[in-house]
């Protein structure tokens, strides 16, 4: 089976950056762990990246490692390419909250 080739965008590129500046502003180096997490995660995806299911129009979602967010990538079987365009927040539900 040979490797596909990853392909991320400007714009994943940029919410890659804008989530490692927002956690280095939280705790020093917490940002460039997170970076190091999510291209470690991506590049997972040069194997077998058809093990993720398909949520909405081709599109196939990753969860980063200990961060509350999805890469959004597709598959291009053709050229054995993985396109990530987007890598966004991905709000948890607390399903035990209280309000009060």
């Amino acid at each position: 089976m040979n490797n596909y080739t990853i392909q991320i965008n400007q714009d994943a590129l940029q919410d890659i950056r804008d989530a490692a500046d927002w956690y280095n502003f939280k705790t020093k180096g917490l940002g460039d762990e997170f970076k190091r997490q999510a291209i470690s995660q991506i590049n997972t995806l040069k194997k077998n990246p058809s093990i993720y299911a398909i949520r909405y129009a081709d599109v196939r979602c990753l969860l980063i490692k200990n961060y509350p967010f999805l890469v959004h990538f597709i598959i291009d079987e053709t050229n054995i390419l993985v396109k990530v365009f987007a890598i966004f927040y991905n709000v948890p539900q607390n399903l035990d909250r209280q309000d009060n």
